[in-house]
């Protein structure tokens, strides 16, 4: 009788672990997929129909130089019509604005960064989310104030430099119950050297919590995103009520000197 619970005990501890190792899950973003999620693909692959331009000293509509473009199925910006960079930031503003949704990119960087163009601009671009509309944008201003989801890419063997790192141009965060003021936070993510796809995603609650991820796999994460007192913009971006506090805006992405191709924006809209 010992022999048999004893050979019990091993197979019932056996099947406990076997159990536990079935139901254990990475803790990243692909674990929360459900089939039948309603993706709304925001780059249809063919036109930028539900997309509008903006480039600082131009009018709202006004694609300069024809720098954002649709070829091969990739929304592109390309800058093979620029003779050098005269600090004409561009935008490329989605026509909805949302609150409460999961982002989700595949980008790279293409070919050699625009002549004169800003050393930091260097296979740099970003996703601007919870941004002022573009309608409200000032002429000649360079950055939609909002929360930038910075998309960054390396060289082999010229050093380390993360994706989906945290810029605030016009606005702040709150990180750890502190008030973030410094303009970029860097993530915990590996640097994407070359010309490699990388998929990414921004996970956004309102005005609660937001989270970055690079292939699944959460980098950086911050809450309670608000208008910054110290802008230009801030006076004219706050509601009648006072309230500073950023729950929804715009999805742009940025042409700021280094060629880029995006083969899938698609969203998720979430519960509130």
């Amino acid at each position: 009788m010992r022999t048999t619970y004893k050979l019990f005990g091993i197979t019932l501890l056996a099947c406990s672990i076997i159990l536990a190792s079935c139901n254990s899950k990475p803790k990243n973003q692909n674990s929360t997929e459900k089939s039948g999620e309603e993706w709304i693909q925001l780059f249809n692959g063919k036109d930028l129909n539900d997309w509008t331009p903006k480039f600082t000293g131009y009018e709202l509509g006004v694609n300069y130089k024809n720098t954002f473009r649709v070829e091969d199925g990739l929304l592109r910006v390309s800058y093979d019509n620029w003779d050098e960079w005269n600090g004409e930031f561009g935008h490329l503003f989605y026509k909805d604005e949302f609150s409460h949704y999961r982002l989700r990119v595949e980008y790279r960087f293409v070919g050699p960064q625009l002549k004169n163009a800003p050393n930091w601009a260097f296979r740099n671009n970003g996703l601007m989310i919870h941004g002022q509309t573009a309608e409200s944008m000032e002429l000649d201003q360079a950055f939609p104030t909002s929360i930038e989801v910075q998309l960054l890419g390396g060289i082999t063997g010229q050093g380390e430099r993360p994706t989906m790192n945290l810029c605030t141009p016009g606005t702040n965060v709150v990180m750890n119950g502190e008030l973030i003021e410094p303009h970029t936070i860097n993530s915990t993510a590996e640097t994407q050297y070359d010309d490699k796809w990388v998929t990414v995603e921004a996970e956004v609650h309102g005005g609660d919590l937001i989270r970055h991820f690079v292939d699944g796999v959460e980098v950086l994460n911050y809450e309670k995103p608000q208008l910054d007192p110290r802008d230009p913009t801030y006076e004219k971006l706050l509601p009648a009520d006072g309230n500073k506090m950023l729950t929804k805006g715009t999805i742009s992405i940025q042409a700021e000197g280094h060629s880029t191709d995006f083969r899938k924006i698609e969203l998720l809209v979430l519960d509130e």
